[in-house]
């Protein structure tokens, strides 16, 4: 019963990589893209990057410290959002249609950071993250989700 559950699960990362793909096909059969918009686009995705990167790199450094032990990090961007990391993945891919703006068919590239929103926070990312997070660290993490935005940066509540 398993093999049709993975065969489906499979065609749908394949869908999926298809659509990544997609982006770069758009980017690339532009007659006349604009340098700024491509530019504006790759500083995004560099900057996405990078804070991802901080993102996990302030959370390892956190859990290395023995005070942390079921504790919350409420570090750097941590302070700011539940999912750093999952935002600046996100961000990642809003990066890919700035980058096409103005090409035949770039609007529907919007639907991948859209896609990538949903699936984040509806199904593969958060709900298991925060589940996992309640299970591990009980009212410390009730508390953080009271007073810290779940995705997009914001200033904590008091």
């Amino acid at each position: 019963k398993a093999q049709p559950v993975f065969l489906v699960f499979f065609w749908g990362q394949a869908l999926l990589a298809w659509g990544f793909a997609l982006t770069f096909w758009v980017v690339g059969e532009q007659d006349q893209f604009a340098p700024p918009l491509v530019l504006l686009g790759v500083v995004v995705g560099l900057l996405a990057i990078a804070g991802e990167a901080l993102a996990d790199k302030q959370l390892a450094d956190f859990k290395k410290r023995p005070d942390s032990k079921g504790k919350t990090c409420r570090e750097g961007f941590w302070r700011y959002s539940r999912h750093p990391n999952y935002f600046c993945e996100w961000l990642h891919w809003v990066s890919y249609p700035v980058m096409a703006i103005g090409a035949p068919y770039a609007g529907w590239l919007w639907l991948l950071p859209l896609a990538m929103f949903v699936f984040l926070w509806f199904a593969t990312g958060i709900p298991y993250t925060e589940k996992q997070a309640l299970k591990s660290r009980g009212d410390d993490y009730r508390d953080y989700q009271r007073t810290t935005s779940a995705f997009f940066p914001w200033r904590p509540k008091s």
